[in-house]
């Protein structure tokens, strides 16, 4: 697909929904809510729906937001590469023909949907969709623009990770052009944490495990770590950079438990190793330098399958 192909179909419709990722980030929800707010402002009905409750600390997104009533003709899905990560509030939705279009930046993307727009090289959803704005000529509202810039933002951690390209920064400059608080979207995003999340940290960090001579480090979040803390979920996010952060580490590995024996496994690595072969071995999928999974068992049977695969990843035979 092309950008000419997108305006059409957002032109021929009236009535949108916006499919958002479960456990929604910055990208998606940025996404999803910018997409919302230029469709209105072009004349069309709306909504952006979730499997789940949108997270309070992406409050601002959506802040002026309500839900219209109308009757379905058109569904597009933001930042999803898999039906799987719809969620079971959205479940429907994951068959086939159910999505129409999807627009995505992630290589892993399965195609699910009846047209894709898949830009891999792209920092984030928000900044293909700022480009296709620009091409359709659209002019943004402060709201589209904060919602677009969060998107950038979160995905590139702050414009430092390695998927950081020209493109984002001159995306940022043009979003900040709008009068946006940059500066106070940064700091919720990335500065201010919850005491329950500072002592999350605290006892995670502390009880952090090394493997293959320290250049793997794996952090573990139990159900009763996260309900002890008393956070939301959305504040879990983060957690994964963590133990990459430790001079030498080459992969760092997140295990945080979903249910009694389902395990969201995320994936952080230097430029040695891509993150999304090493989740795809265990059916996920993502970027080079981060992605994830799922894995079910128990936490000790799903540390043994990550150690085994890591085991051939760092070339060790014994």
């Amino acid at each position: 697909m092309d950008f000419a192909e997108i305006k059409n179909i957002l032109e021929s419709h009236d009535h949108y929904t916006i499919l958002t990722h479960k456990s929604p980030d910055g990208d998606t929800l940025g996404s999803g809510f910018a997409l919302c707010d230029v469709l209105r402002g072009m004349g069309k009905k709306a909504n952006v729906v979730n499997s789940e409750a949108f997270p309070p600390r992406y409050g601002f997104l959506f802040e002026n937001y309500a839900p219209m009533n109308f009757e379905e003709q058109y569904v597009i899905a933001v930042d999803i590469a898999d039906t799987q990560l719809l969620g079971s509030g959205l479940s429907a939705y994951a068959e086939p023909g159910r999505i129409d279009l999807c627009i995505d930046h992630h290589v892993s993307n399965k195609q699910f949907a009846t047209q894709t727009y898949v830009d891999a090289n792209a920092s984030a959803v928000a900044l293909i969709l700022y480009d296709l704005f620009r091409f359709m000529e659209i002019a943004l509202t402060k709201t589209a623009a904060v919602c677009l810039y969060t998107g950038i933002a979160t995905d590139t951690g702050c414009f430092k990770y390695e998927n950081t390209t020209p493109a984002a920064h001159l995306a940022a400059a043009g979003l900040m052009a709008h009068g946006i608080d940059f500066s106070g979207i940064n700091r919720k995003m990335f500065d201010v944490k919850s005491k329950g999340r500072v002592l999350l940290e605290q006892s995670a960090v502390a009880n952090m495990e090394f493997f293959f001579d320290d250049r793997c480090s794996m952090l573990i979040i139990t159900r009763q770590m996260m309900d002890e803390s008393g956070m939301e979920p959305a504040e879990f996010d983060g957690l994964a950079s963590i133990p990459l952060q430790i001079e030498g580490v080459e992969i760092g590995i997140t295990v945080r438990q979903r249910h009694e024996r389902i395990f969201k496994v995320s994936a952080r690595t230097t430029e040695r190793f891509d993150a999304s072969e090493f989740c795809r071995s265990f059916g996920g999928g993502g970027h080079k330098r981060a992605a994830g999974c799922e894995i079910s068992g128990t936490l000790e049977e799903v540390k043994d399958q990550l150690t085994a695969q890591l085991r051939v990843l760092f070339g060790y035979t014994k």
